[in-house]
């Protein structure tokens, strides 16, 4: 059954344009041991976060694109800290998928009073400038 108002052709051409909610490029990280070796690699600093990048090794699994999101208690109190991971979970999905590369790791971490206060555009752009010069483009 099709909803009053939705095109008979198909009913997700409301989004055209958008990215999907979850890509399935990317995986998140969830282990201690790869956010430190992410820590020991490469980072760019940013005005909204860090972002720590790294190739992952031959013998790993090089497929899609890995992603892991941190904020410490100097972000603030726990409401701060999860509006900071949501709004790097965003410009993750947003920018990643097209400009993330498959067989590396990246880590967004956020920063004290910025992650949560800057303009979203900003912090979409400083993922694009981030991801630009640390991959030497």
């Amino acid at each position: 059954m099709t909803p009053p108002g939705a095109s008979e052709a198909g009913a997700n051409d409301a989004g055209a344009g958008m990215p999907p909610a979850v890509s399935s490029c990317l995986t998140v990280l969830r282990k201690r041991a790869d956010f430190l070796r992410a820590a020991r690699a490469k980072r760019v600093v940013r005005p909204g976060f860090v972002l720590q990048a790294r190739r992952r090794a031959p013998d790993e699994s090089a497929t899609g694109v890995r992603i892991g999101f941190t904020c410490s208690k100097k972000v603030g109190n726990a409401v701060a800290r999860n509006r900071a991971k949501r709004r790097l979970r965003e410009i993750a999905r947003q920018m990643l998928p097209g400009q993330g590369r498959p067989g590396w790791d990246y880590v967004l971490i956020g920063r004290s009073g910025h992650t949560a206060d800057l303009p979203f555009d900003r912090l979409l752009n400083d993922l694009s400038t981030a991801l630009t010069k640390l991959h030497g483009e």
